[in-house]
């Protein structure tokens, strides 16, 4: 599917964005959500965009260079609302394998309600390129936090980092199976909870480390 983006669009730099700087891209990122929730990938137009969050179109190019720059900023959006979620109401697991297990079933869930803006990010993730990338590392961060806060870790080992990327692909995985209809939420939540059983073996002493 084509990608929607200016052919003079450039490598950005990402200055400190003003307070009105910011409340644009606010409103932007909210637009592209409010959209992708009615239609999907294809229902994100960038002309639609600008002229909801009422910004020019150029200068939403200069934020964001084409609809997949776009999406993926809203999955990072997306998920640190969630984040800020999760940390009001902490999962309840008494190990860490449990609490990443029931934070990731709680995030799948909170896509699940939304799965046309589920939809369009993910496909927004699997056509990004390399221009894509800092979007794209700030998903990939997003997810980090919010797994390493489920185990209670400030301070992961090389294993431990190892195995949280693991999960995050296994996570991502899960959710396109799911939004393309090969899984259900019972097989995901399956998925889930077994992976994050390389969280005991990751653990300094445990079975991994012997």
């Amino acid at each position: 599917m084509p990608v929607e983006a200016k052919p003079e669009a450039t490598a950005r730099t990402s200055p400190p964005l003003t307070e009105r700087q910011e409340a644009r891209r606010r409103r932007i990122l909210h637009a592209s959500a409010q959209l992708a929730s009615r239609g999907g990938f294809d229902a994100v137009q960038m002309r639609e965009v600008a002229e909801s969050s009422q910004v020019a179109l150029g200068t939403l190019y200069r934020y964001f260079p084409s609809k997949v720059h776009l999406l993926v900023a809203t999955m990072q959006d997306q998920l640190e609302h969630m984040h800020g979620t999760l940390r009001k109401k902490p999962p309840s697991g008494d190990s860490a394998a449990e609490r990443v297990a029931e934070t990731l079933m709680r995030a799948f869930r909170a896509l699940q309600r939304e799965p046309h803006l589920a939809d369009a990010m993910v496909r927004a993730l699997t056509f990004a390129d390399r221009s894509v990338s800092p979007e794209v590392d700030q998903v990939s961060r997003q997810t980090t936090v919010i797994i390493l806060d489920a185990m209670g870790l400030e301070h992961p080992t090389p294993e431990q980092l190892s195995a949280v990327r693991v999960i995050e692909h296994t996570w991502h995985s899960a959710l396109i199976t799911w939004l393309s209809g090969r899984a259900s939420i019972a097989q995901v939540k399956i998925d889930i909870e077994t992976v994050c059983r390389l969280i005991d073996l990751t653990e300094p002493g445990g079975a991994g480390n012997r």
